[in-house]
């Protein structure tokens, strides 16, 4: 009897989370006491990692003398088919006292936000662990110092970018607001001015998509530290994904736990967004927040407070921080998904007459602000400057320029399945739901299906009459397009046209 067993990769997708596959009979199982749930230590010659045990019932597809490997248990090992691991109890994680300690009100430190972010990274602390910690940290239960800690805790754990002392300006938008993508536009503009901008950005996590799925329809987003750099050098600017490059890893980790339990917290939202922000070496950042009943950040006073605490943890790690508050009431241009973004995308950059205006207007003032927080700008005149290079076709020519260094620039492309909406009655459009319209893009298969989502036909204000369209839903197969017209049937509130009195 040894404590060893043939791996094999599983085929599942566990995110990552790794987690190991076990027959029931397994003499490992029998020996060590090991049960589903289970953190188990998995060694493979230099390698390891611990994986959450899922137990196979006799009959099932797994053999007694294998273990089976998810996506990121795999990788993680390097593993490859018949290598044969060794298996043990993990040590118990030193974190959870602090977890603990925290659930009942106590104040964290550096070191023991480090010791959690450590554990975490190492697979240590089980989704209950974690889901106790978000729980804990939850609303303003994290104070400024807290979130300080909390912040340089998680920006230590990974890689820091350095540009040698040089100028770097970033931008993040908190979110909650479809088709708000105005990164792109930015980074495109900032770029043309001769400023340096290397832009990570993430993927869609609950939302129809996320920068680096909107790009990744125009262009390579996966890029390592060297071909950052070469592009950056080449042409001032990039729109990558940041997945790649372990800047603040531990924070995929935490959004993996915080999403699903639908919690607002400052201080993790603040330690998300900057400790990125630092870790990709910026300098200068601007936050763009938008405020709006259905976004993420609902009020002016929730815009305060959130900002305030922006504002105290740049200034203690060392980044000169603006904040632009946007108006969050309704989505920003007209398409939501990945390719129906990208072309809101490149109508504005294109120039051509039936671009998203308030997507170009939101674009503008985003890189009119940047450009005035660049060290020796002339105050208030970034805006002009942001128009005349979008408008002269200077930040076009940068654009397919920064897509060419990334590997390569390719038109988005169109879904074959499109569905509309229609008025059920007369008057003007009223609201806008922006969770509403999220959910039915995504219920249409974006951002996994590129060309799925929803093409907005009216905005705010806008007067229809009975039987117009007011947004179309574009999908890769019939079925998604049926299941998204269904979810869109039941509710009609994503639009609100009020009728006018007579």
């Amino acid at each position: 009897m040894t404590d060893t067993l043939k791996l094999f990769p599983a085929g599942i997708d566990t995110y990552r989370q790794p987690v190991v596959y076990m027959h029931e009979d397994c003499h490992i199982c029998r020996a060590e006491g090991f049960a589903a749930q289970t953190p188990v230590r998995i060694d493979l010659r230099n390698r390891w990692v611990i994986a959450t045990l899922n137990v196979v019932e006799r009959g099932g597809w797994l053999d007694i003398d294998k273990a089976a490997l998810s996506a990121s248990a795999w990788s993680a090992l390097a593993a490859q088919t018949g290598d044969v691991a060794r298996f043990s109890h993990p040590e118990p994680p030193a974190s959870t006292s602090s977890i603990r300690a925290k659930a009942y009100g106590a104040r964290l430190t550096r070191p023991d936000f480090a010791a959690i972010v450590g554990d975490t990274l190492d697979n240590r602390l089980s989704d209950l662990d974690l889901a106790a910690f978000i729980t804990a940290c939850a609303g303003d239960r994290l104070n400024a110092t807290e979130t300080v800690a909390l912040t340089q805790a998680m920006q230590a754990a990974g890689e820091t970018l350095d540009w040698g002392g040089r100028v770097i300006l970033d931008k993040h938008c908190v979110g909650g607001l479809p088709g708000n993508r105005t990164t792109p536009l930015v980074v495109a503009i900032v770029a043309a001015a001769g400023e340096t901008i290397p832009k990570t950005s993430s993927r869609a996590i609950t939302s129809p998509a996320g920068t680096a799925d909107t790009m990744e329809v125009m262009a390579p987003v996966r890029l390592d530290e060297r071909d950052l750099r070469r592009v950056v050098e080449a042409e001032g600017g990039c729109v990558i994904w940041g997945g790649a490059l372990n800047l603040s890893p531990a924070d995929d980790h935490f959004i993996r736990i915080e999403r699903p339990l639908d919690f607002d917290s400052t201080g993790q939202l603040v330690a998300s967004v900057l400790s990125k922000k630092a870790a990709a070496g910026a300098s200068h950042v601007l936050i763009d927040m938008p405020v709006g009943p259905t976004a993420k950040v609902r009020s002016p006073e929730a815009g305060a407070a959130l900002s305030a605490r922006l504002r105290h943890v740049g200034e203690a790690i060392g980044l000169r921080l603006a904040i632009h508050l946007s108006d969050g009431t309704a989505p920003v241009g007209r398409g939501i998904g990945p390719a129906l973004e990208a072309a809101d995308v490149l109508a504005v950059l294109r120039r051509e007459a039936n671009a998203p205006p308030d997507l170009r207007a939101r674009a503008l003032d985003l890189a009119g602000q940047l450009l005035d927080l660049a060290p020796g700008a002339v105050a208030g005149s970034g805006r002009a400057r942001a128009e005349a290079l979008l408008d002269g076709g200077a930040a076009e020519t940068k654009f397919l320029a920064i897509c060419a260094a990334q590997g390569g620039f390719r038109e988005p492309d169109e879904a074959p399945q499109r569905i509309e909406i229609r008025a059920s009655s007369e008057g003007t459009v009223s609201a806008i739901d922006n969770r509403v319209i999220a959910r039915i893009a995504k219920l249409a298969g974006a951002p996994r299906q590129k060309t799925a989502g929803v093409r907005l036909g009216v905005r705010l204000g806008d007067r229809v009459s009975k039987g117009q369209p007011l947004y179309e839903i574009h999908a890769a197969t019939s079925g998604e397009a049926e299941w998204a017209r269904t979810y869109a049937e039941r509710h009609e509130d994503a639009l609100v046209v009020t009728e006018e009195s007579r």
